[in-house]
């Protein structure tokens, strides 16, 4: 199967650019619900993720830093715990299953590192739902069957 199946394309990606303000990220995170967020740098190539934890280290380990002050400080500056990993939309799902396993989101490049969108943990599960526990039939056709 080809990733890009599972693709949600970058246009319907809440994404961050590295040049955002800390303020920023935790105002479009709160308003969109989010945990995490892919961060672009000015060419448009994935940078990396951030999530809350992230966000809340940062202000823990900074304790000068009041919440009227993080109009000042930049995404960029921002020290990210983990490394949330890319694939090429290229890869082959073994990859993408690998990642989704431990991320809620697995970000796709092209072969410049452009970020193109990302693919969802929940979309896979639900794929691997209808395919191999149904045999292909959606839960509610089960159910009233």
């Amino acid at each position: 199967m080809n990733i890009a199946f599972f693709l949600l394309p970058k246009q319907e990606v809440v994404c961050l650019p590295l040049e955002a303000t800390l303020r920023q990220t935790l105002e479009r995170m709160e308003h969109h619900r989010y945990t995490a967020v892919p961060i672009l740098d000015q060419d448009g190539c994935y940078a990396g993720t951030v999530t809350e934890g992230d966000l809340l280290w940062h202000m823990k380990n900074n304790p000068e830093l009041t919440f009227e002050q993080t109009h000042r400080v930049k995404l960029a500056d921002v020290q990210l715990r983990l490394a949330h990993k890319a694939v090429r939309i290229d890869a082959n799902m073994d990859d993408l299953i690998t990642l989704a396993k431990v991320q809620n989101f697995v970000p796709v490049i092209d072969d410049m590192n452009r970020f193109i969108g990302i693919v969802r943990r929940s979309d896979i599960i639900d794929y691997c739902e209808k395919t191999i526990v149904n045999g292909g039939l959606p839960m509610k056709e089960i159910a009233a069957g």
